[in-house]
């Protein structure tokens, strides 16, 4: 089934809008377009798989910092957390259904 634009710009939206508001702007978009498109459903599922997978990360990088290496892995997440975000971001735009790499699925697609 072919986008419109209006579903790749709501799928775009939902990782754009993580940068200022990271849960409540991605999650007004996908509960108010997930039943009219089954594309910005699937960004808003890899949205929120996503960011639960990395505040995982996060806080496991956290409690390493005890040995010393959680302050090396706490800069990898946060700069592969920004760039996997761009990255989203411009492949729904393409249109393309982009899956997250090291995202745990929690919400299944």
């Amino acid at each position: 089934m072919a986008t419109t634009e209006d579903d790749r710009l709501f799928s775009m939206l939902i990782y754009v809008l993580s940068f200022p508001f990271p849960v409540l702007g991605p999650l007004l978009i996908w509960l108010l377009k997930r039943d009219n498109s089954d594309f910005v459903d699937f960004h808003g599922k890899e949205y929120f798989n996503f960011i639960i997978s990395f505040t995982i990360y996060g806080i496991v990088s956290s409690i390493l910092m005890i040995v010393l290496i959680g302050f090396l892995l706490i800069f990898v997440v946060g700069v592969a957390a920004l760039v996997l975000t761009i990255i989203a971001a411009v492949k729904a735009y393409q249109g393309e259904r982009f899956r997250i790499p090291l995202v745990i699925r929690f919400i299944k697609q």
